[in-house]
């Protein structure tokens, strides 16, 4: 599916995020993988893409350092690219835990511009490297739109604004062939999620998903992915593919479908 494809996946640092899942299923499918790191977790990504199918090029970025996105332009030179994964997020605990609204400016500016404003960021980098045929850009995203969870705090409204900021991004970049998507993946068991007070919450709602979930399995979040970095998402752009067991389309999560008619039997029984 991948086959001849030079992709970008950041935000690998452990084996059990999604983004090294991605990077997994890419190989298998042929694409040449590139990975990107930053000082501080280069060990855990070297140990983490040694586990991958084949050892890939790791590149720098740190996604709070706007500069860096033009080194790692830099740094890829001449190759074409043809897709990026966007896994990227962090938000300082002053900005997830606690009350809302006494977070400072710093932390949550610094949400912003590691979680959301890197997309666009990124999506130079992608137009700038993308080959006459187009390139696709996926981010990783959570389904926070219009809603507010009870845990999250400024990286839901960072995740709002990402939605936002990747439909634009496919409008500017659609004429020179660029396509922006999303992913909204349900909770996941993975080292991001260990820094999401009270994650446990999170995962009991979607118990509801009329599919079920696995908070253990990336597998299906990697291959929408892969899907949408395929020529085979070549047709879509501006849309968030939710890959949650179909828990966003429930209403009233946690409301069995068949309450309404056992109430009405209960009723005419009485």
């Amino acid at each position: 599916m991948l086959t001849g494809k030079r992709l970008l996946i950041t935000g690998v640092v452990t084996t059990d995020s999604i983004a090294w899942a991605v990077a997994e299923r890419a190989q298998l499918h042929n694409a040449e993988v590139i990975l990107t790191t930053f000082d501080r977790v280069r060990e855990l990504t070297e140990t983490a893409a040694a586990a991958l199918p084949r050892m890939p090029e790791i590149l720098t970025l740190d996604a709070s350092r706007s500069g860096d996105f033009s080194q790692l332009a830099d740094a890829l030179g001449d190759r074409r690219l043809d897709g990026a994964l966007h896994a990227i997020a962090f938000a300082p605990r002053a900005a997830l835990a606690g009350d809302f609204l006494s977070a400072d400016d710093d932390a949550i500016e610094l949400a912003f511009r590691t979680s959301t404003t890197s997309y666009a960021r990124l999506a130079g980098v992608v137009q700038q490297c993308a080959g006459p045929e187009g390139a696709s850009l996926v981010g990783l995203d959570f389904d926070a739109d219009g809603r507010a969870w009870p845990v999250y705090n400024w990286m839901g409204v960072c995740k709002v604004a990402l939605q936002a900021t990747m439909r634009y991004v496919a409008r500017d970049l659609g004429p020179s062939g660029v396509r922006a998507n999303l992913v909204a993946a349900g909770p996941l068991h993975t080292r991001a999620a260990g820094g999401i007070p009270d994650f446990q919450s999170l995962l009991d709602a979607y118990e509801a998903a009329p599919l079920g979930w696995d908070a253990t399995d990336p597998g299906p979040v990697a291959d929408a992915v892969c899907f949408l970095l395929s020529d085979m998402g070549r047709a879509i752009s501006g849309e968030v593919l939710h890959v949650d067991g179909g828990y966003h389309s429930l209403a009233a999560p946690g409301v069995h479908a068949g309450a309404g008619r056992n109430a009405e039997v209960a009723a005419g029984q009485s």
